[in-house]
């Protein structure tokens, strides 16, 4: 039997003014998948996920989680969500400790082993303030926070920003882990090949607008190849243009070089055709796949973040009612 998918967008629209950070998105994302959410900033990602936490209300359509309204059923999906912020604030006179022991009663009690495991794993300093953390310290105490509970959902953006190479490979293996307990993660990057290394499937935003959904082993196939051919005496690039999945063909001398995606078979076939001297091949890189629904959208660049990615001032959601909104020396807002 398949299951009900874990996320559903159904015509989500939001307005900021004359300002549409979101056109229409519909997208259903399933259960126990890992989900990469791509695009630029300013793209409409943030806008995005605070619809779905219920932070913000959209201006068309609506946003389900586990079968939850994410507008009337706000505190509910919270509840059952762990949140890492792309700009994560934290109070900067609690310790690591005590914020996530804080954090944990908010939820109802998380065990000081779990912390301890999870702080271990990301060689996080617990007893550190953390006003004196690093940005990658910062990063990890987010982290943590967001899987201590383990939650059915993880909604993760940026996860790895500002963490060095080892220990974002600790991050995904516990994005890894997680998933196999059943969890339903959403990741939202610019990083295509972070993506691509993570996630089950990806979805790319453009200027509000969801342009495609896909496997991760479909976005590295449409990438394709490309083959550089030195022949012994100069070749018509026209012969190879003609040929079905070879989409651009350049010529230097006596050398062709042609990106191709999908079966290679008829480029090599009519190689051989000629005397070749030499041949080099190469996958294109994923950012240029990535990349390529942005050409025509050089202005979405320069326009700078929308109004609703502008930043998350929203550090934790525990679900909680009746919690501070801020303290009078912190920099975290709760998300109840």
């Amino acid at each position: 039997m398949v299951s009900s998918p874990a996320i559903v967008f159904e015509g989500l629209t939001k307005d900021y003014g004359a300002k549409r950070a979101l056109d229409g998105v519909d997208l259903e994302i399933r259960s126990g998948e890992i989900f990469g959410y791509l695009g630029s900033n300013g793209a409409g990602k943030t806008t995005t996920i605070r619809c779905l936490l219920g932070l913000i209300r959209p201006t068309g359509g609506r946003a389900t989680l586990l079968g939850l309204d994410c507008g009337t059923d706000s505190v509910e999906v919270r509840r059952r969500t762990g949140y890492l912020p792309g700009d994560l604030r934290l109070y900067p006179r609690l310790t690591a400790r005590q914020l996530l022991t804080y954090l944990g009663h908010l939820r109802g009690g998380v065990s000081a082993e779990r912390i301890d495991e999870l702080a271990r794993r990301m060689e996080c300093d617990l007893g550190q303030r953390c006003g004196a953390m690093s940005h990658g310290q910062k990063q990890k105490v987010g982290v943590i926070q967001a899987l201590m509970h383990d939650p059915a959902i993880l909604i993760l953006d940026e996860p790895t920003a500002t963490l060095d190479p080892l220990m974002q490979r600790n991050v995904h293996d516990l994005i890894r882990e997680a998933r196999d307990r059943g969890a339903t993660i959403f990741v939202s990057s610019h990083d295509l090949p972070e993506v691509a290394r993570l996630c089950d499937r990806a979805g790319i935003l453009r200027r509000g607008r969801l342009v495609a959904v896909q496997d991760v082993n479909e976005l590295s196939e449409q990438g394709g190849h490309v083959l550089s051919i030195e022949f012994s005496e100069q070749v018509d690039p026209a012969v190879f243009r003609a040929i079905p999945g070879v989409s651009q063909v350049s010529a230097s001398d006596r050398t062709l070089t042609i990106t191709a995606g999908g079966d290679l078979d008829a480029v090599v076939k009519t190689a051989a055709r000629y005397r070749v001297h030499a041949l080099r091949s190469a996958e294109v890189d994923l950012d240029e796949v990535f990349h390529d629904y942005y050409r025509t959208e050089g202005a979405d660049a320069a326009s700078g973040a929308q109004a609703g990615d502008a930043g998350s001032v929203v550090a934790v959601n525990t679900g909680a009612k009746n919690v501070p909104a801020k303290a009078d020396d912190a920099e975290v807002a709760d998300a109840s």
